[in-house]
């Protein structure tokens, strides 16, 4: 018979010699250890989620390394993003201000709409392509997705709660602790765990199947003729700063803006992060892709049509000392377009409105 040191000995070079081959084979994807520990020999398994760059797209700038994805981790956080009681009162979730019929935009609202009917100082952006993402919010104050759902959590306009006391709900309530168990490995909730899941719902939020996308990849798609000429127009006068297939360039730029009167702190944007004095009044490039979905406009919703939006470019543009220099031209601010050029452009914008996006039941939490 065997006594018991031999056999834990023969235990732990059995564990070496597996850990060895595992590794000589590159190891399995689909099987990771949790919470490691010398007296815990849990080991789970969880199912890769399939997320695929788009063909006309550039490579991602989050690293999915730090962060895989699989199918449990974001039935997890899809299950967090949908549960209104991550708020302090139990009435706002992520999905209140992101809903998927426009975009995972708010409509509903010219600004952000949180608990106890607080009204925030900005217009709520909509939610896709994050994984390209290297800043976020109008003052780019985030610069981890890992991290963006905190500001939110603990805003007192917002969700107006702790992350700490959001933790010790969802570890108390027994749902989450099965959904843990299977993307984690173990029930414990750590913040960590809960942001990551978080980021991996949010990933999967790709937007590329629009009219425009299809088009440019010759997927048996073509543009009227107003399109056409749109697209030319846009290139012409819009691309400096909305470029490339994400439709921006994540800059923080000022666009002539009159201060709001509506808004009752004035609202600096990136200065607000920076104290830099040439970043007064500068906010995030936003994504043009499904902006036709997405009104209101602006950092402050202060215009409820794309027509309103192109008519500032043409002629509401107000000089300043920080007023981007793509705004002026020989010396004069707006951007000449006329009528015509305007409705082209319009028509071009509708083109990057991405049905399969806001009507996908995989987003949606049933």
């Amino acid at each position: 018979m065997i006594n018991r040191p031999t056999l834990l000995a023969l235990w732990i070079v059995a564990g070496l010699y597996y850990s060895l081959i595992a590794c000589q084979k590159g190891g399995s994807p689909d099987v990771i250890p949790v919470d490691p520990n010398p007296t815990d020999s849990v080991v789970y398994k969880t199912t890769p989620y399939p997320w695929k760059k788009p063909a006309n797209f550039p490579d991602p700038a989050y690293n999915f390394a730090q962060n895989p994805l699989t199918h449990e981790g974001v039935l997890l956080g899809k299950s967090l993003f949908f549960d209104a009681s991550l708020s302090k009162n139990g009435t706002i979730s992520c999905a209140f201000c992101h809903q998927q019929e426009v975009a995972f935009a708010h409509t509903d609202h010219i600004l952000s709409h949180g608990i106890h009917d607080k009204i925030g100082p900005r217009n709520t952006p909509g939610i896709q392509n994050v994984a390209w993402s290297r800043v976020f919010f109008w003052d780019g104050k985030i610069l981890d997705l890992d991290q963006l759902a905190i500001d939110p959590i603990q805003n007192p306009i917002e969700m107006g709660d702790s992350l700490a006391n959001v933790l010790q709900k969802v570890q108390s309530n027994g749902h989450y602790r099965s959904l843990f168990k299977a993307a984690y490995g173990s029930e414990n909730v750590t913040a960590e765990r809960f942001l990551k899941a978080l980021s991996q719902y949010l990933l999967t939020l790709v937007s590329a199947t629009s009219k425009y996308d299809q088009f440019i990849r010759n997927e048996g798609v073509q543009f009227t003729e107003q399109e056409l000429r749109g697209l030319q127009l846009f290139k012409t006068h819009c691309s400096g700063c909305h470029s490339g297939e994400l439709f921006t360039d994540e800059s923080f730029r000022n666009n002539g803006l009159l201060p709001n009167p509506y808004v009752p702190i004035p609202d600096l944007g990136r200065y607000g992060i920076s104290q830099k004095p040439e970043d007064k009044n500068k906010f995030r490039v936003p994504s043009l892709r499904n902006i036709a979905m997405t009104t209101y406009y602006m950092h402050d919703g202060r215009f409820k049509t794309l027509d309103q939006v192109l008519n500032h470019y043409t002629t509401g543009i107000q000089d300043n000392p920080q007023l981007d220099p793509l705004l002026k031209k020989n010396g004069t601010p707006g951007i000449p377009l006329n009528r015509q050029e305007q409705q082209d452009i319009v028509m071009f914008l509708n083109t990057l409105t991405d049905y399969d996006f806001i009507t996908n039941r995989q987003h949606h939490h049933d």
